[in-house]
């Protein structure tokens, strides 16, 4: 239980440092002449969508589905401690679960709110 917290932990951490980063660094090769806020606003175009908002479409996606993950470490901990029976070790193992199901959702809220206030001034500052 532990292995897979810590494992959806850091992958959750390393999704939120990791794409926006990767979406920065895909403008920023873009442009050689500035780092590419200025010239690219609104002219490559991915599935009908600048490259900002599809980015940020595949960081909501990415997110959402980790708190999918997350979700489900709270149910199945949920069903744990149900099936528990009273016994303390099991109790504690099942509040493990629970316990970082939550831990998890609060990294990937912040993450989403920190991705969403970067990508969505990111579009501010390229359609001025």
């Amino acid at each position: 239980m532990n292995k897979i917290a810590k494992t959806l932990t850091a992958l959750g951490i390393t999704a939120t440092m990791v794409l926006p980063m990767a979406a920065l660094a895909q403008q920023g090769t873009l442009n050689s002449n500035d780092l590419g806020v200025g010239n690219i606003a609104g002219t490559i175009k991915l599935g009908g969508n600048d490259v900002q908002t599809t980015a940020a479409n595949i960081i909501n996606v990415a997110l959402g589905f980790l708190g999918i993950i997350a979700v489900i470490i709270v149910l199945v901990g949920g069903f744990k401690y149900m099936i528990a029976g009273g016994d303390e070790t099991k109790t504690k193992d099942a509040r493990g679960w629970i316990i970082s199901g939550i831990i998890g959702l609060a990294i990937i809220l912040a993450g989403w709110a920190i991705t969403s206030f970067v990508i969505g001034q990111l579009i501010e500052a390229t359609t001025a």
